[in-house]
């Protein structure tokens, strides 16, 4: 360890971590063999890395992730999503683009359980690019409604990457579900807003036309849908239990509901379930256990401090560096997984931001809603897939559709750099902790 300077480390971690990533090896090996060569480098027994890197899944917090995704799942099989879907376009009703607005809103809804915006895609997508084809609208069109809106489903709380966010950089969960309510909201109207304005000229002839009885009927058939983001969001900001007691609450009510309310919950849906949980939560652990040594490194040899000086240097005007950090997070967005950026530029970026001044949960709710666009942007975007394979359209076709969507979003986010208290005004009612 005598002689290695922090330049030293930052060289071989970064330049070890690109050259396996490059050579296309997957996220987690790259970080994992990035921290080995830079523990070995140091003269740090490899075997108090593993260690230590597994000491990180035992955190109380992580415990929310495997249990937010079971309820997610279960609530797909419980018949929750097609309900919320149903309701929110009975709310719009048959103006033209409305069908594309209940989309919006129905993602909003869904998102607000499933806490995952793929998750969101395939719920509402499934439903909404057909009977969107059916009412006239192009498929490609429509696909691209269901990818953009799907992203808001990891804005709006609870989300998965929030938890993930809150974990990584030491930040309280509650307050994160808090930031991400009212930019969720933006970007869902401002969608709404394009697709009124994109849709104007629709041709509205066969619609059904709304009607107060059909509305009332799909709030009556899915109040205990509408249920499910109250009870989990109001036990935890009341003070009832924590962000992780409340994932598991969600479970049981999901458990609850959909065997003796719905009664679509049955044995094999609940063993599909259990598959979609443990696969996700594992790949996502091991993205953990790699990031959490490699964040080591970073800590212990102030490589971020490093960066933040360099960064001070080079200018002090903090909407200079939101610009960089913008634009790099959603390039990586369009090329990496979205946890895997957020345990990658957690560590680096958090430390640069605090020290220009910002937030910690103002810069996580902007860095979440910078990497949900890139769900919808090629070549990585998971919610673009999604919808290719639901609509039969390609990402292409897709892709010069959403693009609208993409820079409105864009547009959201600079709304919420240059007013912060759009972000932080919620978390500041509250006072809970992890």
């Amino acid at each position: 360890m005598i002689g290695i300077t922090p330049g030293e480390v930052a060289m071989v971690l970064f330049g070890v971590f690109f050259i396996i990533l490059i050579l296309g090896s997957p996220i987690m090996v790259a970080l994992g063999i990035a921290a080995m060569a830079s523990f070995a480098l140091v003269g740090t027994d490899l075997g108090a890395m593993i260690e230590m890197a597994a000491s990180s899944l035992t955190s109380f917090p992580l415990m929310a992730l495997p249990c937010f995704v079971l309820a997610g799942s279960l609530m797909e099989a419980a018949g929750v999503s097609r309900r919320l879907v149903h309701i929110a376009e009975n709310i719009v009703g048959p103006i033209p683009g409305g069908l594309a607005v209940s989309t919006a809103l129905a993602c909003v809804f869904f998102g607000a359980i499933s806490g995952s915006g793929p998750a969101t895609t395939a719920a509402v997508g499934m439903l909404m690019i057909p009977a969107m084809a059916k009412r006239g609208y192009d498929k490609a069109y429509a696909a691209a409604t269901a990818a953009t809106a799907g992203g808001i489903g990891i804005i709006i709380p609870p989300s998965i990457p929030m938890v993930i966010y809150g974990v990584a950089g030491q930040q309280s969960i509650a307050k994160m579900f808090m930031g991400g309510f009212i930019p969720g909201t933006m970007i869902a109207l401002a969608f709404s807003a394009g697709h009124l304005y994109f849709c104007r000229n629709l041709d509205t002839t066969g619609l059904q036309n709304w009607s107060a009885k059909s509305l009332l009927k799909s709030l009556r058939e899915g109040v205990w849908s509408m249920l499910a983001p109250l009870i989990i969001l109001g036990g935890i900001y009341a003070g009832f239990f924590t962000p992780t007691e409340a994932a598991v609450v969600a479970i049981f009510y999901t458990l609850f509901v959909g065997v003796f309310i719905h009664r679509e919950l049955n044995f094999h849906a609940l063993m599909g379930a259990l598959k979609t949980t443990s696969w996700l939560t594992g790949r996502v652990l091991v993205i953990v256990f790699t990031a959490y040594a490699f964040g080591r490194l970073l800590t212990e040899y102030r490589i971020p401090i490093m960066i933040a000086d360099w960064i001070l240097a080079f200018t002090n005007q903090v909407y200079v560096v939101w610009f960089f950090v913008v634009i790099l997070l959603i390039f990586l967005g369009m090329f990496m997984e979205t946890l895997a950026i957020i345990l990658l530029v957690t560590p680096v970026l958090l430390p640069v931001m605090v020290a220009y001044g910002v937030d910690p949960i103002h810069f996580g709710v902007i860095m979440i809603c910078c990497v949900s666009a890139g769900f919808s942007t090629p070549p990585l975007g998971e919610n673009m897939f999604i919808a290719s394979g639901i609509s039969n359209r390609s990402l292409e076709q897709i892709a010069v559709k959403a693009l609208p969507f993409v820079m409105l979003h864009i547009l959201v986010i600079a709304v919420l750099i240059v007013f912060p208290d759009l972000v932080l005004y919620l978390p500041s009612l509250i006072d809970v902790t992890l």
